[in-house]
C-alpha cells in the first residue's frame, strides 16, 4: 500500500496530512486508553480537533463499518459455509462488542481523512506555544 494514500493513514493510525505522526496516542485499539487522541500531529502539527463536536458524524461511518462487517460475515458463514443462522448470530454479537474499539478508531480516522488532503512531503514546524 502506498504511503501517500488516504487509506494508509486510516489503516495504520497515521496523520492524514503527513502520514508520519500517530493519530491516536496508543497504537493498539485494545488498550486501556484506546480513545485518547493527540490534539495535533506530533510530526507536522496538523489539528486533529477542527471544531467541537466534529467527530459526532463519525458515528455514521462506524455504523457503515458494522454493516459491512455484518453483511460480509453473513455471506461467508451462512451462505458459503452453510452454517445455521442461529449459530452465526450467537457468534456475531460477541465479535461486534469486541470490535467496538477498533471500529471507533477507524471511524474517527476515516472521518478526519475525508476533510484533510494528504501532503506527505509536508514538513512544517509544530506551532509554538507562547
Amino acid at each position: 500500500m502506498s504511503t501517500d494514500s488516504r487509506l494508509y493513514s486510516v489503516v495504520f493510525n497515521k496523520c492524514p496530512r503527513c502520514h508520519q505522526g500517530n493519530f491516536f496516542v496508543s497504537n493498539s485499539a485494545f488498550s486501556k486508553n484506546f480513545d485518547k487522541m493527540h490534539e495535533h500531529c506530533p510530526h507536522c502539527g496538523e489539528n486533529f480537533m477542527p471544531e467541537p463536536g466534529f467527530y459526532w458524524a463519525s458515528m455514521f461511518v462506524s455504523y457503515a463499518f458494522y454493516t459491512i462487517y455484518t453483511l460480509l460475515t453473513f455471506f461467508i458463514v451462512v451462505q458459503w459455509l452453510q452454517i445455521d443462522v442461529n449459530y452465526y448470530l450467537i457468534g456475531l454479537m460477541p465479535t461486534l462488542i469486541l470490535l467496538t474499539p477498533y471500529f471507533f478508531r477507524m471511524a474517527r480516522r476515516t472521518w478526519l481523512t475525508l476533510f484533510i488532503a494528504p501532503k506527505p512531503q509536508h514538513k512544517t514546524e509544530m506551532p509554538t506555544q507562547g
